[in-house]
């Protein structure tokens, strides 16, 4: 769309049109006439379709119209320019008083909003607007009553919600609230049509309506237009970028727009060209490989499947532990992009934690990506506590502020610290717009959090907006194993909704059952999908084939491709060791005789701090170091920096211990860390986590032969505890048995029955092992020894009520499947859970986790005042963090503030239960601090307050609690 100018809308309307307004400013006075925010929010969809919006979205949109691009550009910018439509009625009108009685002085005869009551209510301004332009459509157009839903929802939805069958019946039966009876009603009626024929001239779609009218919108497509009115509309209505009349009135259209694009200046998504070189030459160029190093046979294999697919689709990638998953994952999305028109990528990963360590990688990709070298791009890290990380913070403070962020939104961030930037080849900004909590995942290029891809398939309000950003992107989902039955649910639906939009994904995964990939590319395909005829069919392929690449498109048949292994492999010596505390410290006394690096894996906190007591008293605190999750964050992270630091890789980790050395760890030892050991310990778990655990095991090459590692622990071995052995069927302990169930986990030790018995002596050859492992653990074929049956079939049954319970509970807010052409979306998100974000309450919507507690962490001195952690290290600026005042009379400095914030912790699943939770929140809101509170302290408002004692001990809800930076929180019962 060309740039407005003073003959545009309003030279088409008459006194009364002209008098309708859209936006008032209670504080200021200041206001905005309707015709000026349609014209407003129309120049800003054209705007966006031009600048922002991927060639993928404007692609779908396109393909669906009769006239492709040039109506597709068109339909956008007319719903843009009629979404506020429904403001021109009384039951909007009547708000403020003053401009409705100028109104009434054009003729528009209305009650005050009290005489109205809350019959009010029945007639938002969006659902108002949706039945008006439908009404228009049927007139003036001669459209089916049938047909017009389709394209009004998108006015109907505009705040985040798409109207439900009830309440357009209900808003029928009250039509005085659309226009009065009488005579006055016809001159409603008059301005009504005036401004949605003035809409239709100026817009440019006078002409093309009729060819509309037949036209069947699939769903997808009708979400797509509901998100970029929404986008649309939220730009507009930022009144720092398009000010108030009467102050703006007198500015023209042109420099009113020019000056808002420019204020607002999004960077413009990527533009992907297919690399034209080879694999080699690719990964080279974009991961900065030595000049010895040689791609990977999967990389390879990986690489030219993407190129011979018909299209970009869905690529499985099911590869070892530290075979360069990650780096298939972006090359495959490269192709894809260029191939899909897709503006971005979303890189998903399983916790916080793995996103973070994600997030430098994805910059440094970004640094040598063609189409972002040199451009200006947005980037986002898509997580709760994103603002707290540093290479986060750094992107940030180039992307500058804008003050007011959108309707209902909150940036929650000011005060941002820069220090130690990172400098990037591309210039990769955090654009302000793009950061609150509902437009964070419209960035270019997202790492984030597998709960913001699963927030696409939860009923939930402004639901448009996550599809617009998925929609416009490759989507990398990792770790695809770890996701239970529960989140499975969202993420088929999910993946059945990224087909529909033909947004390419790739998924990774070292230990994925065969049964669950069928379903992953089922769910895409959009139906049982077979393999093709003619192409290698998967009985062609072994069930325990590995590594292994899976590819289909949407409605099309999968294709199968098994590349070599790397020619890499470790053969893991497995045995049993009997579950006692001082068995297991004998053991690690004559393993580490020689020295080595041994790493204990349990499957519960509590073992964890009980295992490193024991191993602290017989090899002091110096040889033992703990990691697991209950650390606050910033230890945490200072927790995974030293991990890498003393157990990376050669070449990089520059402390590894010369003696003996203990690492006792929870499960945060088993995703993403690149960290090599001597000897595992480990709980009994189920395989394909205990698969990743020995992926930590002799991960590198030290020496010829592994030379470099003790004599005694150059054969890499796995001691398997935390059950008992002696029984008839092996009893795990207690906690494993809380958090993965009986039934996984004697799966889990029966496919390992082979390897553990002493005659045997035969090793697990990762990787050769790993596929016939996962899939006997989790195939259907019956496993262990005869007497062990009946325990299995128990288990079995309980296990799958277990996730029939899953399902059940995951299916109540789960979005419907895609449905048919041209059946409006209303009702989309009914019964859906209103507002979510990554917030302790959103992830428990798509996670089977019960709501948990988090708090921010600080000490209280001796003599009553607050100050942050004592043994904080100093910031990348080499500023103290450790000790700083919180004073509690005003808020604090920024840095103080932001540390405390740093310092956030969930509390343990003792305080998930309602009446302890209850009374733990009682407890917490104790500490007030009213200097803390509103928008002048964004990092610590609304914050629950943990403080403990100069001792690192409090009280809360009949529990003690014991903190230190050694071994992080410790939870026991208060004695009686």
């Amino acid at each position: 769309m060309g740039v407005v100018g003073v003959s545009g809308l309003l030279s088409r309307l008459g006194g009364p049109a002209r008098s309708v307004w859209a936006k008032h400013d209670r504080d200021g006075g200041g206001w905005l006439p309707l015709w000026r925010h349609l014209e407003d929010c129309a120049a800003v969809a054209g705007l966006l379709w031009d600048r922002w919006v991927p060639v993928a979205v404007r692609g779908l949109i396109a393909e669906t119209l009769p006239g492709g691009e040039a109506d597709a550009r068109a339909l956008v910018v007319w719903l843009a320019g009629v979404h506020d439509i429904g403001k021109a009625t009384p039951a909007f009108a009547c708000q403020v008083d003053e401009l409705a009685e100028v109104m009434r002085d054009h003729g528009l005869e209305m009650r005050s909003s009290a005489a109205m009551g809350p019959d009010r209510r029945l007639a938002p301004h969006g659902l108002a607007g949706q039945v008006l332009l439908g009404e228009w459509l049927e007139e003036r157009h001669g459209w089916a009553a049938g047909r017009t839903g389709q394209f009004t929802v998108a006015v109907g939805g505009h705040h985040g919600v798409p109207p439900e069958h009830g309440q357009i019946k209900a808003l029928f039966e009250h039509e005085e609230l659309l226009r009065p009876g009488g005579p006055g009603g016809r001159v409603w009626r008059l301005v009504q049509a005036e401004l949605l024929d003035a809409c239709a001239g100026r817009f440019g779609v006078g002409e093309r309506l009729g060819d509309w009218g037949a036209v069947r919108l699939p769903q997808p497509v009708q979400v797509l237009l509901t998100a970029l009115v929404i986008v649309s509309d939220w730009i507009a209505s930022n009144p720092d970028l398009f000010p108030y009349f009467p102050d703006a009135a007198s500015v023209s259209d042109a420099d009113r727009l020019a000056a808002a694009w420019g204020g607002l200046d999004l960077p413009e998504p990527w533009q992907a060209g297919e690399p034209p070189v080879g694999a080699q030459e690719l990964f080279a160029a974009r991961f900065g490989l030595p000049a010895d190093a040689r791609v990977r046979p999967v990389q390879e294999a990986a690489l030219q499947l993407a190129r011979e697919m018909d299209g970009a689709g869905l690529m499985v990638i099911e590869a070892p532990m530290g075979e360069g998953k990650t780096e298939a994952a972006l090359a495959v999305a490269e192709v894809f992009a260029a191939r899909s028109g897709a503006g971005g990528v979303f890189f998903a990963l399983p916790t916080m934690a793995t996103g973070n360590a994600m997030f430098p990688r994805l910059l440094d990709w970004l640094d040598r990506l063609p189409g972002v070298q040199g451009e200006r791009r947005s980037v986002h890290l898509a997580h709760s506590k994103a603002a707290l990380n540093e290479d986060f913070v750094d992107l940030m403070a180039r992307g500058g502020r804008i003050a007011a962020v959108g309707i209902d939104e909150t940036d929650g961030v000011s005060g941002r610290e820069t220090g130690g930037r990172r400098r990037a080849a591309a210039d990769l900004v955090a654009h302000a717009w793009l950061r609150g909590r509902k437009k964070a995942m419209l960035a270019s290029f997202v790492a984030g959090t597998i709960d913001q891809l699963l927030f696409a398939g939860l009923k939930s309000r402004h639901l448009a907006l996550r599809h617009l950003a998925v929609a416009g992107k490759v989507v990398v989902i990792d770790e695809a194993h770890a996701y239970d039955t529960y989140m499975s649910v969202y993420l088929d639906r999910v993946l059945s909704w990224l087909g529909a939009y033909r947004v390419p994904v790739v998924v990774l995964s070292a230990t994925l059952p065969a049964g669950r990939r069928q379903e992953l590319v089922a769910a895409y395909a959009g139906h049982t999908a077979a393999p093709a005829a003619g192409r290698q069919a998967a009985e062609e392929i072994p069930s325990d084939a590995y590594p292994l690449l899976t590819a289909v498109v949407a409605g099309g048949d999968p294709v199968m491709r098994r590349p070599q292994a790397s020619g890499r492999e470790t053969a893991v010596g497995v045995e049993r060791l009997d579950d006692g505390l001082e068995v297991l410290a004998d053991r690690l006394e004559a393993e580490l005789a020689d020295g080595g690096c041994a790493l204990v894996v349990r499957n519960t906190v509590r073992r964890v701090l009980e295992t490193a007591r024991i191993l602290r008293e017989r090899f002091g605190d110096g040889d033992v170091t703990v990691a697991h999750s209950a650390f606050v964050d910033v230890d945490r992270a200072e927790k995974d920096a030293d991990l890498l630091r003393r157990f990376g890789p050669p070449g990089k980790a520059s402390g590894r211990p010369a003696r003996r050395h203990i690492v006792v760890a929870s499960q945060v030892a088993e995703q993403s860390l690149d960290v090599d050991f001597d000897l595992l310990v480990s709980d009994l778990c189920p395989v394909d986590l205990l698969l990743q655990r020995m992926g930590r095991l002799h991960r590198h090459q030290r020496g010829d032969g592994q030379s470099q590692r003790p004599q005694r622990l150059r054969q890499a071995r796995c001691l398997l505890t935390g059950t008992d052995w002696t029984t008839e069927v092996p009893a795990p302990v207690r906690g494993s048995l809380a958090v993965y169930g009986r039934y996984p986990l004697l799966r889990s030790a029966a496919v390992l029955l082979p390897h553990l018995h002493s005659q045997a002596q035969r090793p697990v050859r990762l990787p050769a092992d790993i596929s016939t492992l996962v899939q006997g653990a989790y195939g259907t074929v019956p496993v262990g020894p005869p007497d062990w049956k009946a325990a299995l079939e128990e288990a079995r049954l309980q296990f799958e009520e277990y996730r029939r319970d899953q399902a059940e509970r995951a299916a109540v807010f789960r979005l419907g499947d895609v449905g048919r052409a041209g059946r409006p979306l209303f009702g989309w998100v009914a019964a859906g859970v209103g507002d979510t974000d990554d917030s302790r309450t959103g992830r428990a919507q798509v996670r089977d986790s019960r709501e948990s507690l988090e708090v921010v962490v600080v000490q209280r001195r001796s003599d009553g005042s607050l100050a942050t952690l004592p043994w904080l290290k100093p910031d990348r600026r080499g500023r103290r963090r450790g000790g700083l005042e919180l004073p509690q009379d005003q808020v604090p400095t920024t840095l103080a503030a932001r540390t405390a914030a740093s310092c956030g912790l969930r509390l343990p699943l003792q305080f998930s239960y309602a009446e302890t939770m209850d009374r733990a929140i009682a407890e917490l809101e104790q500490l007030y601090v009213p200097a803390w509170q509103g928008k002048h302290s964004p990092w610590l408002a609304d914050q629950l307050i943990l403080a403990l004692d100069e001792d690192c001990q409090t009280q809360l809800a009949g529990f003690s609690l014991h903190y230190s930076p050694l071994d992080g929180l410790e939870v026991t019962r208060e004695r009686d």
